[in-house]
């Protein structure tokens, strides 16, 4: 009687392991292939690993699940270079068959990527590449270019701007007094850069600035000192510029330390990069930057955790924005999965442009965004999402030992600006 008892127990949890592990492989019993585009290799590849860590911690949350599918990250290297990302695009699409794509850093490799999208009508979100030859190239044809969805970056303008408000009213306010209007404006020779160049330049003349030189430079330069020391022979004042790529940038912090001048920098973009303080050291005190912060108890775990695991200090716009990216598009995902039943490539785009496009559907810190207050795109905004101080906004921030303090706005700020002594 026992045995029979036993046997019977024996039987009822062989076929109850068989249901339930057959209701585990039914949860996910789908796969959807998603690519996700970034420099994981080349001059701006410490971006690559930020990306990576924020899709992976992303991922992990949902167990890489969504309804019934399972999804399977496709690592898509642009290596900075417009060209190759596209190659690596088309063989991600047709080698690898993703449905879908997320993120994207450079500019000029989201203004040759988004023809991969349409081409192959593969709905990618979230793409960093700011440029206005971005939103040119989606207005002119917004039913081909909705396969490259809503920007992770709004235009320079929206955001670069800033940088000569706050300058301007350092002098009105009688902190800063130079001795001639004299700006010189450098950059990357992106579409990032020149765009970022183009917003400086209208801002400066818009306020009575002199234009001394403006000058771009290919991302993997780091030889700056003849270019500093014809700034400082002419008395310029203030220097306004930018780069995506780490080498360049740290390197101009560093000569332009080094070389003596004693003019405002802006270097928009440093805090980008998570680890700028370790490049850079006190040549950056009094750099001006424009960067989103880790204000929250939530953001800050999250920099930690990221820390704890892949040891390095995340940056709040690289790693922290792409994390919200990536949580925005997990949330599309999930929203396309309850209005269809299904995820493929065309169930994705049409939620993407019916309700993201559209802002029906948003991503705020009620849904988990450790960095901005809320992503919203809108028709009027499309390809860019809605700047306001209570959606997606920079603050100017000046750095001295290694620490950020926000100068700008009047209403945001901690400190005034300070001159270099």
């Amino acid at each position: 009687m026992r045995t029979k008892k036993h046997l019977l127990m024996v039987t009822f949890m062989v076929v109850l392991s068989l249901v339930l592990g057959g209701s585990a492989a039914f949860a996910a019993s789908k796969t959807l292939k998603v690519g996700v585009l970034g420099p994981f290799t080349g001059p701006s590849a410490q971006t690559g690993k930020e990306f990576q860590a924020s899709v992976e911690m992303a991922m992990e949350k949902i167990n890489y699940t969504v309804g019934d599918y399972k999804i399977e990250v496709v690592w898509v290297d642009s290596q900075s270079d417009p060209a190759k990302a596209s190659s690596a695009y088309a063989e991600a699409v047709e080698s690898k068959g993703i449905q879908a794509g997320a993120l994207n850093w450079h500019s000029s490799v989201a203004v040759a990527v988004m023809d991969m999208a349409a081409q192959y009508k593969v709905p990618h979100m979230f793409g960093f590449g700011a440029s206005g030859v971005v939103n040119e190239k989606w207005k002119a044809d917004p039913a081909k270019y909705s396969y490259w969805g809503g920007k992770g970056w709004p235009v320079p303008e929206k955001l670069e701007g800033n940088y000569i408000e706050c300058i301007n009213t350092a002098i009105e306010k009688g902190l800063w007094k130079p001795a001639k209007k004299l700006a010189a404006i450098y950059g990357e020779d992106t579409d990032w850069g020149r765009s970022a160049g183009s917003a400086y330049k209208k801002a400066l003349l818009d306020s009575g600035w002199e234009i001394y030189s403006e000058e771009y430079f290919p991302i993997t330069q780091t030889d700056f000192y003849p270019m500093l020391s014809k700034y400082k022979k002419a008395g310029v004042e203030l220097l306004c510029g930018t780069s995506a790529s780490p080498p360049p940038l740290t390197s101009f912090v560093k000569q332009f330390s080094e070389v003596g001048l004693k003019s405002v920098l802006v270097a928009s973009g440093l805090g980008w990069i998570g680890d700028w303080y370790k490049m850079t050291g006190k040549s950056s005190d009094y750099v001006l930057d424009s960067i989103p912060q880790l204000t929250t108890a939530e953001a800050q775990q999250w920099a930690k955790d990221v820390q704890a695991k892949y040891g390095f200090n995340p940056s709040p716009s690289a790693g922290g924005l792409s994390y919200d990216g990536i949580n925005f598009f997990i949330k599309l995902l999930k929203r396309t999965n309850e209005l269809h039943g299904e995820l493929n490539k065309e169930t994705i785009h049409k939620t993407m442009v019916d309700e993201i496009n559209t802002g029906k559907l948003t991503y705020s810190r009620k849904d988990g965004a450790i960095i901005m207050n809320e992503y919203k795109y809108t028709p009027e905004t499309m390809p860019d999402m809605v700047v306001a101080s209570d959606a997606y906004f920079f603050p100017i921030l000046q750095y001295k030992d290694g620490q950020a303090s926000i100068i700008y706005p009047d209403s945001w700020k901690v400190k005034d600006f300070e001159m270099k002594k």
